[in-house]
């Protein structure tokens, strides 16, 4: 299944869930959303997926990864067709 990267803002909570919509630019374009999780792996970066604790506006099938960076949080999301 392919996973396209997407960029999104944050439009607040929705019940217990926070709703991300899509800005409408595409990144990457992945054969399968494992092969960016195994890349980060081989980077010594671990990741979390949290798509359970998030909605994607306009998608059916998303998978949202959180990173950290210093004291930032890093959320990676994929557009899964």
């Amino acid at each position: 299944m392919p996973a396209t990267e997407l960029v999104v803002t944050s439009a607040g909570m929705v019940g217990e869930k926070e709703m991300l919509i899509p800005t409408g630019q595409q990144g990457s374009v992945f054969p399968h959303v494992q092969d960016w999780v195994n890349a980060k792996l081989k980077a010594k970066t671990s990741v979390k997926d949290i798509s359970t604790s998030v909605l994607v506006k306009g998608i059916k099938q998303w998978a949202v990864y959180e990173e950290k960076s210093g004291s930032k949080r890093i959320r990676t999301v994929f557009k899964i067709t």
